[in-house]
């Protein structure tokens, strides 16, 4: 019989990175992790979720459960918020769970998981007064903010993305070594 697999949600956000976010994916099926994708509803409508549920081997979820059906989400081991925008880090921060993506990280917060947010917010935006208090409150929370300029890397297929390598930080592969 065969040990369980580290369960990683992978939480996206419309920001340009997602649309790589397969290659995320495979870097964290790589490390030993089974990968859970969430998807706010504008990211869903970027991307091919038929392609992502490939890659993930989990089918890709945007809308939250009705009541009476079950958790289709197995309890995770460490939860990534990759990338994370300008509007759902603000909504984040205040506790907003207008969709399953933000109500999912909302009830990270609470939970004895590694939880890693991957920030991609343009130039201006970081200038906005709630950008850097909703950073603040999240780090002050337990949450790992990693700043996007720290993992921008120039365009493919004509837009930004992330050096998705950088995002696995140190306790996100503890977590996985501990599972094993």
């Amino acid at each position: 019989m065969s040990e369980r697999r580290r369960v990683a949600y992978v939480i996206g956000f419309s920001a340009p990175p997602v649309l790589h976010l397969a290659d995320f994916l495979h870097l964290l099926h790589e490390r030993g992790w089974d990968t859970y994708v969430i998807l706010s509803p504008t990211a869903a409508s970027w991307v091919d979720v038929d392609a992502l549920t490939e890659v993930s081997g989990h089918p890709v979820r945007v809308e939250p459960r009705r009541p009476q059906d079950p958790d289709p989400l197995p309890q995770a081991d460490a939860v990534i918020a990759a990338p994370l925008s300008f509007n759902s880090l603000n909504k984040w921060a205040t506790g907003i769970s207008d969709t399953l993506a933000l109500g999912l990280l909302n009830e990270a917060v609470g939970l004895p998981v590694p939880v890693v947010a991957a920030i991609c917010v343009k130039d201006a935006l970081r200038r906005h007064p709630a950008f850097g208090l909703s950073v603040t409150l999240l780090r002050s929370a337990g949450a790992s903010v990693i700043d996007d300029s720290l993992l921008t890397v120039g365009p493919r297929s004509g837009v930004v993305t992330f050096a998705w390598s950088d995002v696995i930080l140190p306790e996100i592969d503890l977590a996985a070594r501990e599972g094993e």
